[in-house]
């Protein structure tokens, strides 16, 4: 049968994709380690069609194929399934509640853990940087920022973005309380931007897969927003366990616009300190 057959045939019987979904997801899982099984089906899918449409192979077999030979064709799938949707003070009222609601509490322990877990390519851990310096918390304050992609760590690392993004990013800094000037916080060279190096100064960056790794030290606030709504029900109950188990007594768990713990098997082990903004507390004696 000819290329041009064997993918019409697909096309035209999509269980027969859907196998060859989940094949190519547990060769994944055994060359490589990387377990996607429990993210959503329809995540996975729709990013592995788009790497299949621009590797311009017929099917996703020969896509497993691919990736099984070719360590670099893995990198470019690992680059797809990650989720780096991200943006300086992204949704910029969730770091106003951080400021009016959750930084007096903070600012009762004399040192403070914050763990960004799942933190893509660093946007977001730079933003609750600035946002604790202009709060004089930053210098008693240990940030870690982990990913399971060592390739967007490294572009976390680098803090180098496009100047294109500014305007954006200057307009959430502003919505989300920024006490100063933004510009205050970057470089201007040539097409990108430079973020101030003393940002950096608080922050680990680290390797951390939510799906296979366990507890992450004692956190006094843990930020994973947006990351918890591409995974099926049985992994985000283990993760917010993860999340509970990770953090001290009467830490905070801040998770995305689109995600609740209303429906987690764990709700009752928080509560909720800005429930719009998916703001919680971890309750003492769980």
């Amino acid at each position: 049968m000819t290329s041009a057959a064997t993918e019409a045939t697909a096309e035209g019987h999509p269980e027969i994709e859907n196998i060859e979904l989940e094949l190519l997801l547990e060769a994944v899982r055994l060359r490589y380690g990387y377990d996607f099984c429990n993210y959503t089906r329809a995540h996975v899918k729709r990013r592995v069609l788009h790497r299949l449409a621009i590797s311009g192979l017929p099917n996703i077999s020969a896509l497993q194929h691919e990736i099984l030979y070719n360590h670099a064709a893995f990198d470019f799938l690992l680059l797809d399934l990650s989720i780096n949707v991200t943006e300086m003070f992204r949704d910029p009222t969730f770091y106003l509640a951080i400021r009016t609601e959750v930084v007096p509490l903070l600012k009762t322990w004399p040192f403070l853990k914050v763990w960004h877990a799942g933190c893509s390519t660093g946007q977001e851990v730079y933003s609750m940087a600035i946002l604790l310096k202009e709060e004089e918390l930053y210098d008693r304050t240990q940030l870690y920022a982990t990913d399971f992609n060592q390739v967007v760590i490294q572009r976390a690392k680098e803090s180098t973005y496009p100047i294109e993004s500014i305007k954006d990013y200057t307009a959430n800094y502003q919505k989300a309380g920024g006490q100063s000037s933004f510009a205050e916080y970057y470089t201007a060279k040539y097409d990108s931007v430079i973020l101030e190096h003393s940002l950096k100064k608080r922050i680990v960056f680290a390797d951390h897969n939510l799906v296979t790794d366990g507890v992450f030290g004692e956190m006094n606030m843990i930020v994973c927003r947006n990351v918890l709504i591409y995974f099926n029900r049985e992994l985000q109950n283990r993760v917010v366990k993860l999340f509970y188990d990770s953090l001290c007594p009467g830490g905070f768990l801040c998770l995305g616009s689109k995600e609740s713990l209303k429906f987690s098997d764990h709700a009752g082990v928080f509560e909720p300190v800005v429930e719009k903004e998916k703001i919680y507390k971890k309750r003492v004696g769980y």
